[in-house]
């Protein structure tokens, strides 16, 4: 047996084939245990904060990708202002606090896919 690891979509997960000395057909292939996902890699320094640190989750309106980190963890915004923009059908769509207050924690990093309603960043 052999043990792989495979990114899909940025997801490690960790699959083992079984080698075998004869072509078998797929109805003659036993059935593959579904992949178990694989720890993921730590964030980066400058998404260090635990995520949900803060009591205001600020999410994602659209499935696509972080195309910039605009605010920090410990940064005080205000209503409106821009913490993190998406590139979403080649737009650029900002991702703005809902209140004014602190960014308690960034969670994703540049370049990272999210979907919609996955937490972005957290407000105190």
């Amino acid at each position: 047996m052999k043990s792989y690891t495979i990114t899909v979509n940025g997801t490690a997960y960790e699959v083992t084939v079984e080698e075998t000395g004869s072509v078998s057909t797929p109805a003659a292939a036993p059935a593959a245990a579904a992949p178990k996902a694989a720890p993921k890699a730590a964030p980066k320094a400058a998404a260090a904060p635990a995520a949900g640190a803060g009591a205001v989750k600020v999410t994602a309106s659209v499935p696509g990708k972080v195309l910039k980190l605009v605010a920090s963890a410990g940064q005080a915004v205000k209503a409106g202002d821009n913490i993190v923009i998406l590139e979403s059908m080649k737009m650029e769509i900002p991702v703005v606090a809902p209140q004014d207050g602190t960014v308690a924690s960034i969670d994703v990093a540049e370049g990272a896919s999210v979907e919609n309603g996955d937490t972005l960043a957290t407000m105190n």
